[in-house]
């Protein structure tokens, strides 16, 4: 029996990936920062919660080492935990600047270094990093601080590569975005200033196009799980998955220009 060890499964992605490896018969070490209040992973009997701030050190050894002794080996680590954080960079708070960084870039390599010993004694492993079709282009205004931080994850998982591969370690990206069932824009903070409204009508748009983008979007939390389990079991080996219509032809867009035309015309969308 394979096991998974997965990073922010209290809600969206994480919860229904965890649920879905379960029911494959897969064991799930499913972490979260309050496990106390989960009630519904409780459920499964090849599910154990463990405690879990990726940016704590203290408590990613203490879950590390402590799913690997509840299961003996675990086989892939998806690093889904993940937050964000939208505005200008003027108006951005020092410590939702440090946060952003710490969340999504510093937490998965937190979570890689915990794991490599294991993965090299084990002689193999693999890493699935969410990172967002923002960490290969941008699309929105008011979006540095987040596009900073899954540019980050997209380098480090790249850089990986190279020194990993020889250790039968495997890295995996997945490029989500706009899908159903999404709770990102509940848990975004948005840097804004009652005295300072310049960026005020970009703002509007963007909390506009946020608001509305599930009416314009086919693609499910379901498809995004679907695409994680190809990875997990090898049924896909590409590095790099990007997910859904829009990320797909952001992508395109992007490839078929210069990146001065590109950054032009998404300005005009937002201009």
């Amino acid at each position: 029996m394979k096991t998974i060890f997965i990073t922010g499964t209290s809600s969206g992605l994480g919860k229904a990936s965890a649920r879905y490896f379960a029911e494959q018969g897969w064991n799930v070490a499913a972490t979260m920062r309050t496990p106390e209040k989960e009630t519904e992973l409780t459920q499964y009997k090849n599910i154990q919660l463990f405690k879990l701030d990726v940016t704590n050190l203290q408590q990613v050894k203490e879950a590390t080492a402590g799913a690997i002794a509840a299961f003996g080996k675990i086989d892939v680590v998806l690093n889904n935990a993940g937050m964000g954080t939208y505005g200008p960079l003027e108006l951005a708070k020092e410590a939702d600047i440090d946060w952003q960084f710490a969340v999504n870039a510093r937490g998965p390599i937190n979570i890689i270094r915990a794991f490599l010993p294991h993965f090299r004694e084990m002689g193999g492993g693999m890493f699935i990093n969410v990172s967002s079709f923002m960490g290969i282009t941008t699309a929105v205004p008011l979006g540095s601080l987040y596009n900073m931080s899954k540019f980050a994850l997209e380098g480090l998982t790249e850089g990986l590569y190279y020194e990993l591969k020889p250790l039968n370690i495997d890295l995996r990206l997945i490029e989500q975005g706009g899908y159903t069932g999404n709770n990102f824009r509940e848990n975004i903070r948005w840097n804004q200033h009652e005295e300072i409204t310049v960026y005020n009508e970009q703002l509007d748009k963007l909390k506009n196009l946020m608001s509305n983008a599930e009416a314009h979007i086919t693609e499910t939390i379901d498809d995004v799980v679907a695409v994680i389990a190809d990875l997990a079991t090898r049924k896909s080996n590409k590095f790099r998955t990007v997910i859904g219509e829009v990320g797909n032809n952001l992508m395109n867009m992007r490839s078929s220009m210069p990146i001065e035309d590109y950054l032009e015309k998404m300005t005009t969308v937002f201009g």
